[in-house]
Parts: C-alpha cells; structure tokens; sequence
C-alpha cells in the first residue's frame, strides 16, 4: 500500500525547505512580492510605459526590472508546485500552487504591453536597440521579439490575452485533478486470483510481469476507469485544443502547429518530415512487435504484451541505491567534474523525491528554478525502466544546472525543443554501461529489448502522438467537433498502422488518448522523437570521440536559450535540418532488433536439433 505523505522518511523526500523552510517563509515571500490589494501589483512597471522609445539606457532598465520580478515569481512558484505536486489533496498546497498561479498571471497582464511597444517603435530605432553596446546582453532576446513582430497584438489585446490566460489553463488543471487524484482504480487480480492495489505507479510494474492474466486486467481496468468518462474527457482535451486554436487564430497564425512552432524557429516541415520519416520505414516497427510476438510464443500479441521482459528468468531490478550508482557510474565518459555534481545533488543535495505516496504526482519529472538546485520527482519501484527514469531525469537536472550556472537569468532556461536530448543522451549511456556489465547472454537480450523498448517508445510511440495530435487539432481548425467516437476512431487507425496486423487491438486500446497527460503540452511530444535521434547521434560523438567532442555535448548543456535551438544542436554536432539524424536512429533500432533476433536463433536451432534427435 502506498504510504502517507507524512510517513516519507526526510531521506526520500526532496529539500523543497532549501527555498523556503515552510510555508510561513514562502507565505512571507509571496506577501512582498504579491502586494495583494494593490493595482496595478507593480507600478514600478507601469512607469516604463510609454518611455520604451527613451533610448537603450531606458530599455535595459525596464527589462532588468521585469527579469528581477521574473526571477522572484520564478522561485515562489516553483516551492508551491513541489508541494502541490507531493500531494495532490493536501488543501494548504493547492491554495497555495492555484495563488501563485492567479499572481503569475497577472503579472503576465501587467508586462503585456511591453513587447507590442516595443515593436510599435520605428525600424531604424529598433535596429539602433539591437546593435548598441548597452543592450549587448540582451540582443538575442530582443531578435527574438522582433521576429515575431507579425504575431503581436496591441497592447490593449496582448493584454485581453494574458487576462484569459488563467481561465484557458482550466482543461489542463482539470484533467491533472481527475487524472493524479480522484481516479482511484482499486484492486486487481492476478493469474492466481489474488488482488493487488492499481495505481499510476503500480501499473507500471503489472504492465512488465511475467503473468499476462495480471498484465491483461491491469491493462483493461486502467483503460476502462477512462471509458467510463470519455465524454468528460474528451470535453477536457477540446478544451484545451480549443485554447491553442484561440491563441493561433488571435495571433495570425496559419495552424495551431505553426503557433507553436515558429517562435522556437522552427520550421513545421520539421514536424511533418518526422511523421514522414516513420510512414516510410514502419516495416521496423511492424518487424519487432511480430518478432516479439515469435519470441513469446502468442498467437495474439495484445498491447499488454509490449512491455513484458522477453526472459521469463531475468528481470533486472535495483533498489534506489543501486540504481544511483549505476546512474553516477555511466555518466564517466562526461568526465569527473559532470559526475561530481550528479553525485552531490543525488545524494547530499536531496534532489529527489524518490517513492510514491497516496495522491503524489504520478510519472516522473525535472523541475527547479534559476534560484534552486534541480528537483527531481520519482514514483521508483525498482524496475530497469525506474532506473532509466532516474538517468533521463537526471540527465534534464544537470542540462538545467549548467545551463543556470552559465548564462544570465533570461538565457537560463534551455528551450523546449532541447528538452529531451540530455535526458535520453544518458539513458544511452547508462544502457552501454550495463550491456558492458552483462553477464550472461539472457541479460544481454534483456538490455538490448529494453534500448529497442526506449527507442519504440521514445521515438515511434512519440510520433504517433504527434500523428494524433496534429489530427485533433486540425480536425478543430476545421470546425469538426472532438466527439468520443471520434478520438476513439483516430486512436485505433493510429494503434492500426503503427502496429500493423501482429498486435490485436482490444477496445480499451482506444480509449489511450484519455490518458496522455502530454496532449495538454501543446505539440510537445514530438520533441522526445527528435530529442532522442539527437541524442543518440551525439552520444556516439562523445563516445567514440576525445575531449574536444565532450566539450561541445557540455557547451550545449551550458548554453540555455542563447541561440536558436537548432543552432545550438549544430554546434555540438548534430544537424537536425536534416533528415540525417531520424534515418539514423531508426536504422539503429533495425540493427538492434536483428541483433536480438539472432541471439534468439541458435536456441531455436538447437530446439530443432533436439526435437529431430528424438
């Protein structure tokens, strides 16, 4: 049974008291930054309006002090969401996270005007502003501002916009609420009819047992507590579609994707190459799940099947410990300095919060501020996948870290499109340093479906729901309500081509879409199939490579949003313009499937050679 918050042993909880030591200092904090009761909240702001044409003195000013104010909402917001996140019920928590949430949207109002302004200037001072000496520090972002000058509004609607920035987080707040806390799933039962307790965390582990009467009734309670509310659900995720169109629409974008993606500098032909780029070799795909399917000696592979260790007799698990060192080990070839940190914020630090307890978060996550160390939240149950968890996990942690030791607060935080490629750069190590410790070759098989299993889930299972994604929200651009039957019947044409004729689809299969937390993101996913053919590409430079290679995979780590994105990939070494990268991770994944299925051969011949015999 999961424990009570309040039984978590300080050795497994995360030092949220090194922001504020309880909520009476974060309350002190939020007092002095908040001054609720006052409006504007911050007059100091209101000054620079109209005065942003005063010259770059003026202008760096105004930005500094909405950096500042930035930088202290960072901080108190980031305390709240930790607490609200350890658990879900705890009603001081939720008052607390849904305050910070209401104060930072007003502030966002109250800084609304400030880019239409500034865009409202003529070019030749626009163009004086980014090449003068005074604003040096800030050019980058300002370029960025200016490029999206067709998509900002006036200030009058800039800020109409903020103000309805709360109400359109209701979805996404909703489906989190019903999804973390009030879906309780009960008991389930296993081939030999005992019961087990369902949670988020736990159905990882029934998904990976060796009893597939376990796995399948796991399977279809799960899907089917989101049956019973797919009207509600379905409400949910068009609500939320339904935000991201406004915000497209309002701002003169041609899509919801292209909302998305063109402030980041990013071409959609990226998003659609990539779809591409799996409709063109889903043979990959279709070949292991039928190899799979040999290999467990099924008639029928169900999706309940996917994830179930190919050896029945190893399964490798580690407890916490064990899996810590395993995580500080593998990161060697980064050399002693990357591992050090790792080592202190795991450790001593109490970066993560490590088990499950009744209402925590379900998942896992990377979280922090510019003013914190890393946060890590974990649900461990000491499966391989639980170890890979807190390797990926890890892996944003010190891309956050070395990005805010290295870069000024408004370039410290990396963009999203590079969100997923330290996390997965050290899942690939740590693979190769336990496919390096193997001892037998039913361990070797173990690890090597488990790096087939992080990539088809990762890259392929990634796609897929960026296929999905891109189909809602085009359905919506065109008016075509987001019924239940409608997701339902997308979702299964979806499981249908990805999947192909080995896997029978039951009917809770399509109901899966209910319980994508990601969906709510806003064209996300896509990014880990992207992230991890980046990572992929340039773990084997580091790898393979000297020093000069390791300096640039941790320049990357150290250059938070200094440049585009995509810029910054190029100068550690991988081209993500091209289709270089994705052809490669998918021939990787051809290569380890048929290295999988010849370690399966001679056993099978020596079946043959002894049924034969006899």
């Amino acid at each position: 049974m999961a424990k009570e918050r309040s039984e978590v042993v300080q050795e497994d909880r995360w030092n949220v008291e090194a922001l504020y030591p309880n909520f009476d200092a974060w309350q002190k904090a939020y007092d002095k930054i908040s001054r609720e009761g006052k409006q504007p909240h911050w007059p100091e702001i209101a000054a620079f309006r109209g005065k942003l044409q005063d010259g770059p003195d003026t202008l760096k000013s105004a930005l500094e002090l909405v950096f500042s104010l930035d930088r202290e909402l960072s901080k108190i917001y980031t305390y709240a969401h930790l607490r609200h996140d350890e658990e879900l019920t705890n009603d001081q928590s939720k008052v607390a996270y849904n305050r910070v949430l209401g104060l930072l949207h007003e502030f966002q109002q109250e800084v609304s005007w400030f880019e239409p302004e500034l865009l409202a200037l003529s070019d030749a001072t626009i163009q004086n502003y980014l090449s003068s000496p005074v604003l040096a520090d800030y050019r980058f972002h300002l370029e960025k501002i200016v490029r999206i000058k067709a998509h900002t509004l006036s200030s009058e609607k800039e800020e109409l916009l903020a103000l309805a920035g709360k109400a359109l987080q209701t979805s996404h707040k909703a489906f989190s609420a019903i999804n973390d806390a009030d879906f309780k799933f009960g008991m389930v039962l296993d081939g030999h009819g005992s019961e087990h307790e369902m949670t988020h965390g736990t159905y990882g582990l029934f998904n990976r047992s060796q009893d597939r009467v376990l796995r399948k009734n796991a399977f279809k309670k799960m899907h089917g507590k989101f049956a019973k509310y797919e009207n509600t659900l379905a409400e949910l995720l068009n609500g939320q579609v339904q935000a991201h169109l406004l915000n497209a629409r309002a701002r003169k974008y041609p899509s919801c994707l292209e909302a998305a993606l063109f402030p980041k500098n990013v071409d959609v032909a990226v998003y659609h190459a990539l779809i591409q780029a799996v409709h063109e070799n889903m043979g990959a795909l279709h070949n292991y799940v039928e190899l799979r399917k040999k290999i467990l000696g099924l008639d029928s592979l169900h999706l309940y099947d996917l994830y179930v260790p190919l050896t029945a007799d190893v399964d490798i698990k580690m407890s916490y410990p064990e899996a810590f060192d395993a995580v500080i080990e593998s990161s060697a070839p980064l050399g002693a300095e990357y591992q050090n940190l790792l080592r202190h914020g795991l450790k001593s630090d109490r970066w993560v919060d490590r088990y499950e307890n009744k209402n925590k978060r379900s998942g896992a996550y990377s979280s922090g501020c510019y003013d914190s160390m890393p946060y890590i939240l974990m649900n461990y149950k000491g499966l391989l996948r639980d170890v890979f968890t807190l390797a990926h996990e890890a892996g944003h942690s010190m891309h956050s870290l070395l990005s805010h030791k290295t870069q000024p607060y408004h370039y410290g935080d990396y963009p999203i499109f590079l969100a997923e490629v330290a996390s997965t750069f050290n899942e690939d190590l740590l693979t190769r340093l336990l496919l390096e410790r193997a001892k037998s070759k039913e361990e070797k098989i173990f690890l090597i479906n488990q790096k087939i299993e992080d990539i088809r889930t990762t890259f392929f299972r990634q796609v897929m729901f960026a296929e999905f994604e891109l189909m809602i929200h085009e359905k919506a651009e065109n008016n075509i309500p987001l019924t239940p039957t409608l997701l339902k019947d997308l979702y299964r044409d979806l499981n249908a081509r990805y999947f192909g004729n080995s896997v029978f689809l039951d009917p809770e299969s399509d109901m899966e879409w209910a319980r994508i937390p990601h969906f709510y993101y806003n064209f996300y996913v896509y990014q880990y199939a992207t992230g991890i053919s980046a990572a992929l590409a340039l773990a084997d430079n580091v790898v393979k490579g000297g020093k000069t290679e390791r300096e640039a995979y941790l320049n990357f780590l150290k250059s938070g949003s200094s440049r585009y994105p995509i810029d910054i990939l190029q100068r550690a070494g991988v081209d993500m313009r091209t289709a270089q990268p994705v052809q490669a991770t998918i021939a990787k994944f051809n290569a380890l499937v048929k290295e999988l299925e010849q370690l399966f051969v001679p056993e099978t011949k020596n079946l043959q050679k002894t049924i034969l015999s006899s």
